[in-house]
This record gives structure tokens, C-alpha cells and sequence, in this order.
């Protein structure tokens, strides 16, 4: 098939990487966001999609805002695709886009769709705790995700699993899913969507980073993971992210690296959450929450390198009864 590709990120260079190695398929251009200003420097930079497309010789089209381009439609029409391919592109594709390929637009989502429509369903799903998550590939509409099923594949999450080696598993199994599609097109029968069923996956807030010591072990797990490698608690007044925790409570105890198993057997303390509890040698500083104890494994210092809870508790030569944080409004 004659496609156009639209995307952006990271997570959408594996489906056009293997679109370019299938000989079955012609890949006409990219559309991408505009450049962005990143770093401390500021300076514009080319999105990770369009950097791999013009080293692959591909035509590249960054519209500012694809709903009021009037040029790009007739560009696209000219190109007589057979299907546009959309992975976080970062856009919604207004109607006179959506109508212009022979078999639409299909899009790859990180998700086993209709649960965590959106922008991120990949944190969101880590975020509330699913055991269980996926891609789908789907026909768009004019809606948020809202388009026919076609193609769906099921991937397990594991207790270690962060936002971004879950990315990265689902968008080589995205590129997977994408040929079958492709493959299977003209006889798919499309599915359409449970709206009974739906759930959003927002976007971000910076506030979404915030730990609030005062909620459970397990649930801080799933912010620290979800929001990886943005949440953050207080130190002495100086931001500390939280990189990687493991939650010392019973109903996860078996997914626990082997030397912390026995430890979720330890009793309570009374202490007041974000209060340090322990200090696990080889591992880092131990803090109570609202239920349970975190550990917390890796951590990075405002303005310093990334390192391990041990390397810190030396390091600060933290103590135990040290107070972590100030506890905001839940949100």
C-alpha cells in the first residue's frame, strides 16, 4: 500500500521503521509536529519522527495547525494514498484529512481501547494499577479515539514496569499489529467501540508529579512509575524525583525482587507518612506512607545525577525519623 505517515515521538519510530523495511509497502512522506525549543539551551529541535524520516530521504510536512492548513489537504490528495497511518501524531485529524485515503486513516493506540482514550494511556493504565494493558489498532473518526476496532494485542504489566520500557514493549508490538492490519485490511470487519466501557487518559499536569506521602505504598508505586522520571517529593527543601520505589506491602509481595520479600513481614510503624522508617543496606531509605512502606531504590537530586537510594542515604548521610516532603492536597 501507498501510505502517509503521521507522528511524532519516540514511540512512533518502530511502526515506520518496519513500514520502510516492508517491501510491500511505499512509505510517501511524514507529517510531524512543528519543531520544539528543548533543553537548557533552548534551541528548536526536530521532533524524533521527522529526524528519522529526512535521514531516510522522506518528505516532510509540519503543519502548525493541521485544522486550519489549507495548503496540506491538497498536497495529501495529490499524493492518491491508500491509507494514512497515525501513531501520537499529537493532533486530531479534522474530516477533509480523515476522508482523503482509500482505507482511511488508521490509528495505533496504546491501549485496549475503549479504556484510556486520550493522550496518555500508557501512564494512566500505570497509574491506576492495571495488571493488564495492550495496543489497538482502529479506523478514525472525528473523535477522540472513538473510531472501529480492527486489530487488538494483549501485553501483561509487571510490578517493575515504567512509562518508558512499557512504551517501548508497545510500540514494537504496535509495529507488529500495523502489518497485520495492513495485511488484513480490505477483509477487516471493523468493531465498533462500547461506549459503556470508555475511559480517558488526560493529559499531564506538572501537579500530577507531586507525591503525597499520605496515599498508600502502592499507589505512590504507581505515580513514581507511571510519571517516570518526573514525580518528586522534598528533601531539605530541594526537589527529590523519585526514579524507582518498590512497595514493602503483602498483596505484591510476591513480584518483589527476592531480598525484599521478607521484609513486607516487618511490622508497622506509627510514624507519620513521609517519615524515613529504615535504612536497607545495597538498597536506600525505606518511607511510611499513608498505608504501607516505599522503598525507595533510585532517586535523583535536584541539579545532580541520577543514583541508588544507598548511594543517597550515604551520600546525605540521611537518618532515620527524617521527614520527606510536605504533604499537598490529595488531587
Amino acid at each position: 500500500m501507498k501510505i502517509v505517515y503521521f507522528g511524532t515521538p519516540e514511540f512512533a519510530l518502530p511502526p515506520l521503521q518496519r513500514l520502510l523495511e516492508t517491501e510491500a509497502h511505499q512509505v510517501l512522506g511524514v507529517v510531524t509536529q512543528p519543531d520544539r525549543r528543548r533543553g537548557r539551551g533552548s534551541q528548536l529541535s526536530p521532533s524524533p519522527v521527522k529526524a528519522f524520516a529526512l535521514d531516510h530521504g522522506l518528505p516532510v510536512w509540519q503543519p502548525q495547525r493541521l485544522r486550519r492548513d489549507l495548503t496540506l489537504p491538497e498536497v495529501l490528495r495529490s499524493l492518491a494514498a491508500d491509507v494514512f497511518v497515525v501513531v501520537a501524531y499529537g493532533q486530531i485529524l479534522p474530516p477533509p484529512i480523515l476522508e482523503i485515503p482509500r482505507y482511511g486513516c488508521i490509528n495505533i493506540h496504546g491501549s485496549l481501547l475503549p479504556k484510556y482514550r486520550g493522550a496518555a494511556p500508557i501512564q494512566w493504565a500505570l497509574y491506576h494499577g492495571e495488571r493488564e494493558t495492550g495496543v489497538t489498532t482502529m479506523l478514525m473518526d472525528a473523535g477522540m479515539d472513538t473510531g472501529p476496532m480492527l486489530l487488538k494485542q494483549k501485553v501483561p504489566i509487571h510490578l517493575g514496569d515504567t512509562a518508558a520500557t512499557l512504551s517501548a514493549a508497545l510500540s514494537q508490538i504496535g509495529a507488529n499489529l500495523l502489518l497485520e492490519t495492513l495485511q488484513q485490511l480490505p477483509q477487516l470487519q471493523p468493531e465498533p467501540q462500547n461506549e459503556t466501557e470508555a475511559t480517558y487518559a488526560p493529559l499531564i499536569q506538572k501537579s500530577d508529579y507531586a507525591i503525597d506521602w499520605r496515599r498508600s505504598a502502592l499507589a505512590l508505586h504507581n505515580q513514581v512509575r507511571a510519571f517516570y522520571p518526573h514525580a518528586y517529593t522534598q528533601w531539605q527543601d530541594t526537589p527529590l524525583k523519585l526514579l524507582q520505589t518498590w512497595p514493602l506491602v503483602p498483596e505484591v509481595s510476591p513480584e518483589l525482587p527476592e531480598p525484599l520479600q521478607s521484609l513486607v513481614c516487618e511490622p508497622e510503624t506509627s510514624s507519620a507518612p513521609g517519615t524515613v522508617v529504615q535504612l536497607i543496606k545495597g538498597w536506600g531509605p525505606v518511607v511510611q506512607t499513608g498505608k504501607g512502606r516505599l522503598l525507595l531504590s533510585q532517586v535523583q537530586l535536584s541539579g545532580r545525577k541520577a543514583q541508588s537510594g544507598w548511594d543517597f542515604v550515604n551520600g546525605v548521610r540521611l537518618a532515620i525519623a527524617t521527614q520527606l516532603g510536605t504533604a499537598p492536597s490529595l488531587l
